[in-house]
């Protein structure tokens, strides 16, 4: 290994390169970092795909890709970044974050998918301990197979690491329920920026587990989570309502969330579409499967854009039908629908929550996965939604944006403000805001890269200038510290602290820009 790192050194520009400063105290230069590394895994010189990510905007070119073997090679990695004053560490998954999160130009990528791959699920059924590289496709097909269990919080797209949703929240239609994935976690091991390897809990080293649930990966590395379970359905009824009045769908949404209904489904998500037979942007993104039937003529005169709501109800095969039917009119006979603009499906549990996998195969086949993906993620206040709508879906938005714009509401309650994800400011209700797209490559598209981030960034210009309530999910500020600072808000203080607990050179996460190497905390 050494050997290898050696030749690759003299093979390249040291010293073209200052982030590995060849007089590093103690002699030896940049070889010296790398004495006595001894990794178990390997480091990979090609780093072409770890400078990339699903975003297609950012780029950067790492020095070194490194494929751990164990928690204890991750610890290795961040302390010989320690021993250089310009040296980065980045943590990758599936390399699905958009603005360059998880990149480290110039810097050492750590690909997490390479730790040891067991899904252990405990024998009493309560929990399921995984890597932190591990795929939550692959915790839900083991669980599900093997043991007729599940854990209880999702995202909508599967193919991204435990310990990636976790830095950020995970978030998908469970989480009126049962708060985001960070809400169900027990135990992290965590490889901290000192790298110290530490198992923590709300019981053990506890500021260390709520700083890095939700910590953008700024405080440590996870390596392993443990996740709680419950038992598997067999079986979901899937259900779409369509609306054409913004304030009927939040009224409704809000209802089946809060538990208005004295009963409610397992999964509430919605979305805004466009009203005209648009194929990606109109009726048909409403309907489940191309075969179901979308009649126009239950929508009243002329509103711009419509709503949908998409809805779960789990059950098991030993549940009688007409029961299954019966719980659901009881749940949608009070709805403010438009009737007559309902479709729904009976899919098994694993393919209810593998449905993103199919939209992701047709994606790579019409050739918009490999696109650029200018997305957009908010948190919205209840009190502001209505303003919200009025402004961005129906009027910047009406046409679209080639792709889906999620819309639902989460409950405050169902998350722990001890963790480091930041919430709109007031309010026991708030809406995800998603705009997920997905256009053709330009000229096909409905607009070029730079026209959609100019989108996105007037959508957010406008909700500052109107004093709306809300909060970037998945955040990006580019090189704008303020813009972090306001981000956290009264929570800046507390993150400043964490990060000099835990990474006080800043070495873990620089793509996201929050902290300068060797950053020295305000006074």
């Amino acid at each position: 290994m050494i050997a290898y790192i050696e030749r690759f050194v003299h093979e390249n520009d040291v010293e073209s390169m200052p982030e590995l400063d060849r007089a590093e105290e103690g002699g030896g230069g940049v070889l010296h970092l790398f004495k006595g590394l001894e990794l178990q895994g390997t480091v990979d010189f090609d780093t072409t795909a770890a400078g990339k990510d699903f975003g297609g905007m950012q780029s950067s070119e790492p020095l070194a890709m490194i494929h751990p073997a164990s928690s204890d090679d991750v610890a290795r990695v961040i302390k010989l970044a320690s021993r250089s004053p310009h040296l980065t560490v980045s943590a990758q998954g599936n390399r699905h974050s958009i603005n360059g999160q998880a990149m480290a130009h110039q810097g050492l990528v750590i690909g997490m998918k390479s730790m040891d791959p067991r899904i252990q699920v405990d024998p009493s059924g309560v929990h399921v301990d995984v890597s932190g590289g591990a795929l939550w496709e692959e915790v839900l097909k083991c669980c599900v197979s093997d043991h007729g269990l599940a854990p209880r919080s999702w995202t909508d797209y599967l193919d991204l690491t435990v310990g990636g949703t976790l830095s950020n929240a995970g978030v998908s239609g469970q989480a009126f329920r049962y708060g985001p994935q960070t809400e169900n976690v027990t135990e992290l091991e965590v490889v901290t920026g000192n790298g110290d390897v530490l198992i923590c809990s709300p019981n053990q080293n506890s500021e260390l587990f709520f700083s890095v649930l939700g910590g953008l990966g700024q405080f440590g590395v996870i390596t392993r989570a443990r996740i709680l379970l419950q038992p598997a359905p067999d079986m979901v009824r899937w259900i779409r309502l369509v609306y054409s009045e913004f304030s009927d769908f939040t009224t409704d949404a809000e209802l089946l969330v809060s538990g208005g209904t004295g009963d409610s489904f397992d999964y509430v998500e919605g979305f805004a579409f466009v009203n005209s037979d648009d194929p990606v942007n109109g009726w048909p993104s409403a309907r489940l499967h191309p075969g179901h039937p979308f009649d126009p003529t239950h929508i009243p005169p002329s509103p711009p854009v419509l709503y949908c709501l998409e809805l779960a109800l789990h059950y098991s095969n030993h549940h009688r039908r007409s029961a299954v039917d019966k719980r659901v009119e009881r749940m949608v006979g009070v709805l403010r629908y438009c009737k007559g603009l309902r479709v729904e499906a009976e899919v098994s549990y694993v393919d209810f929550l593998l449905r993103v996998k199919r939209a992701e195969e047709e994606a790579k086949a019409n050739g918009i996965w490999d696109a650029p993906h200018a997305w957009l993620n908010l948190f919205v206040s209840k009190a502001h939604i209505a303003q919200f709508d009025a402004v961005v879906f129906k009027n910047i938005l009406k046409h679209g944006i080639g792709g889906p714009m999620l819309l639902y509401p989460l409950l405050r309650s169902k998350w722990d403000s001890r963790k480091s994800v930041v919430l709109p400011a007031e309010g026991e209700i708030f809406y995800l805001v998603g705009l997920l797209r997905f256009s053709s490559p330009y000229p096909k598209g409905l607009l070029s890269v730079d026209e959609m981030i100019s989108q996105n960034q007037e959508i957010v210009e406008i909700c500052k200038r109107k004093g709306f309530d809300f909060k970037l999910y998945l955040p990006h500020y580019g090189d704008s510290k303020e813009g972090w600072r306001q981000h956290f808000g009264n929570q800046w203080t507390r993150f400043q602290q964490r990060k000099a607990s835990f990474d006080p050179r800043a070495i873990l996460a620089p793509g996201l820009k929050i902290f300068s190497r060797n950053w020295q905390p305000a006074s």
